[in-house]
């Protein structure tokens, strides 16, 4: 296994790496929309911190060898249900290739965020 960091991403707000490659498999660790240079929460709508995971999730999957186009799982975790069809606009616009997917509605989420993703992916193996 091979433990995976990037500066291009959040640090961790607990005891986690960004992600673990297995074999020709990266699993990341949730991504939230924070601001990698300063730890705070970007953007106040699901539209705008749904951007700031993505771009989160992208740097972290990039550091493993693999991008938003080799990932064959989502796992997504929205505070509000209501905000489904506009987190769908923006997931669809980066997530083209369609990989498998779970979103469910939890209680709270850290920071109080609308958002956070996870991901399997393929990587160069």
């Amino acid at each position: 296994m091979k433990t995976i960091h990037t500066p291009l991403a959040p640090a961790a707000i607990g005891p986690y790496s960004h992600a673990q490659v297995s074999g020709a498999l990266v699993f990341t660790s949730g991504q939230i929309p924070l601001d990698p240079a300063t730890g705070e929460v970007v953007g106040s709508t699901i539209a705008e911190q749904t951007e700031q995971v993505i771009k989160n999730l992208r740097a972290v999957l990039e550091a493993a060898e693999s991008s938003l186009s080799r990932v064959v799982k989502t796992t997504c975790f929205l505070a509000d249900m209501g905000d489904f069809a506009a987190f769908n606009e923006v997931y669809a616009v980066h997530f083209t290739g369609k990989p498998a997917r779970s979103a469910v509605a939890v209680k709270t989420l850290p920071r109080q965020v609308l958002v956070e993703i996870e991901a399997v992916a393929e990587t160069g193996g």
